[in-house]
C-alpha cells in the first residue's frame, strides 16, 4: 500500500509538470494524444448542447468554477463570498469522500458530519465560514433542495461550472498559473475548452474582483512545507521559508506515521500546511505552522452578487 501512494505521488509531481512547464519531449506526446483531447472536448460540448433547457433551482444559485483542473482559487473565493454575503449554504460534490448521497456536513456552523463523510474541503467550509451550513452531494438539485428547507437564503456552488442543466451566476475564475497548453485532457490541463469562457456570466480574477493576502501561523524555526493541493506552485513564496518541500496529489490521505518521516528526514520543527490539509491532520498531534489565507472581494462585485440574490428571490 504505501509502495503504491508513493507511485501514486511521483505519477501527480510528473502531470503537474506535464500541465504547467513541459518539456520539448512531453509537449510531442501532447500533440500525439491530440486525438484523445478533441474526443474529451466533442463529450462536453455534447453534454453542454444536450442541457440548453435549464431547470430553475428553489434557490438563487451562485456557480464557482474554472475551465482548467484544480488549483484556481475556488475555496478561498467561496470561503470570502459565504461570510461577506450572508444566508449561504455551501454544495460541492465532496471529493474523495468515503459516503455516498447527500450529507449535510454543518448547519448554522455546528458541524454534523465527520472528515471521512465530508471529505477536506467541505470540513474547511465548515470550520473558516461562520455559522456555516454546507452539504455535500452528487446531485446538486437536490442540495439546493435540501438548502432551502434549512432555511439558505442562497445556494454557493463549489465547482458548478459543468452543471449546464441548473439555471445559475456562473463566475469563472481566471487562474494565476493557466496549463502551458492550450488543450482539454490529456493534452493539457483544461477540464473544458478555453472557448467555454464565453458561457460565463462573469470572470474574475485575483487582483481585480478580489485579492488574498497568506501569512503564516504558529511559525517556528525549521519548517517543512508539506502540500496536497494541486498546482503547489502556488505556494512557491513560502519556498524560500522552508528547509524542504514535499508534495503529494491533491486530495491526499496522509498518514501519522508518513508525516513523522517527514519531520525527522528535514529535522523540522513543524510541518508548514495549508488550511485544506490542516483539516486532515489536526487530530495527529504534531506540531504544525499554518498557511492562512485571507481573500478580501471587491465592493462591486459583493454588491454585483447581492444584486443577483435579490433579484432572483423575487
Amino acid at each position: 500500500m504505501r509502495a503504491l501512494k508513493l507511485l501514486h505521488s511521483k505519477l501527480f509531481l510528473l502531470g503537474e509538470r506535464y500541465i504547467y512547464s513541459p518539456s520539448i519531449l512531453w509537449k510531442l506526446l501532447a500533440i500525439l494524444l491530440l486525438p484523445l483531447s478533441i474526443l474529451w472536448a466533442l463529450g462536453v460540448i455534447i453534454k453542454k448542447s444536450l442541457n440548453k433547457k435549464q431547470t430553475p433551482p428553489p434557490l438563487p444559485t451562485i456557480s464557482i468554477g474554472n475551465l482548467t483542473l484544480g488549483g484556481s482559487g475556488k475555496t478561498p473565493l467561496c470561503v470570502a463570498i459565504s461570510s461577506n454575503i450572508s444566508g449561504a449554504c455551501i454544495i460541492l460534490r465532496g471529493y474523495k469522500r468515503k459516503s455516498k448521497g447527500l450529507v449535510v456536513v454543518a448547519y448554522n456552523g455546528k458541524i454534523l458530519a465527520d472528515i471521512n463523510s465530508s471529505a477536506d474541503e467541505a470540513m474547511l467550509y465548515a470550520r473558516l465560514v461562520k455559522n456555516a451550513t454546507v452539504i455535500v452531494s452528487e446531485d446538486r438539485l437536490q442540495a439546493i433542495q435540501k438548502a432551502k428547507e434549512l432555511g439558505a437564503r442562497y445556494a454557493l456552488l463549489d465547482d458548478g461550472f459543468g452543471k449546464f442543466n441548473i439555471k445559475k451566476l456562473d463566475i469563472l475564475i481566471n487562474p494565476l498559473y493557466s496549463p502551458a497548453l492550450p488543450f482539454c485532457l490529456p493534452s493539457g490541463g483544461y477540464r473544458y475548452p478555453p472557448s467555454f469562457i464565453k458561457y460565463a456570466d462573469y470572470v474574475v480574477q485575483s487582483g481585480r474582483e478580489f485579492k488574498s493576502i497568506s501569512y503564516i501561523k504558529n511559525s517556528s524555526k525549521s519548517m517543512v512545507l508539506v502540500s496536497a493541493i494541486a498546482n503547489p506552485a502556488r505556494l512557491s513564496e513560502f519556498f524560500g521559508r522552508t528547509v524542504g518541500q514535499v508534495f503529494f496529489p491533491d486530495h491526499y490521505d496522509f498518514s501519522k506515521a508518513e508525516l513523522e518521516e517527514i519531520l525527522a528526514k528535514f529535522n523540522a520543527t513543524s510541518l508548514l500546511v495549508t488550511q485544506k490539509d490542516y483539516v486532515k491532520i489536526t487530530h495527529f498531534g504534531l506540531c504544525v505552522s499554518l498557511i492562512e489565507q485571507h481573500t478580501i472581494l471587491c465592493s462591486d462585485f459583493v454588491a454585483l452578487l447581492e444584486n443577483f440574490i435579490s433579484q432572483e428571490a423575487l
